[in-house]
């Protein structure tokens, strides 16, 4: 079974920054695309950042250029850096990964618990 473990949020003022880490942990072998989304109150689920094992990464307009994802291939980790944060980058932040082959086979889509981020004004 995988598991995929959020830790790093918290409260911060508007202007600060935060990071974000996520290990997946079970029997893993590789992942190909591992990342973070974010729902807010009221919200649909929306992408912030991806990352493939190769490192090609895909940000939400939203946090260009103010966000930094990273990840450890051989760690099963991906970090999220976020800098010059507003109110609205308020959310629940859940980890992601997805095509994780394990020793009984690929799996897809998995999801971490999540961790609240609260960025005050």
């Amino acid at each position: 079974q995988v598991q995929l473990v959020e830790s790093g949020g918290g409260l911060v003022q508007a202007g600060e920054s935060l990071r974000l880490s996520c290990i997946a942990s079970g029997n893993i072998l590789s992942i190909n695309t591992m990342g973070w989304y974010r729902q807010a109150p009221g919200k649909q689920r929306e992408l912030v950042a991806t990352i493939t094992s190769g490192g090609s990464t895909n940000y939400a307009d939203t946090v260009k250029g103010r966000f930094t994802i990273s990840r450890d291939n051989a760690k099963n980790t991906v970090s999220l850096q976020m800098s010059s944060l507003k109110p609205e980058d308020t959310a629940v932040y859940y980890c992601t990964a997805d095509q994780i082959r394990t020793a009984w086979g690929t799996r897809f889509n998995d999801w971490g618990q999540g961790t609240q981020v609260t960025v005050s004004s």
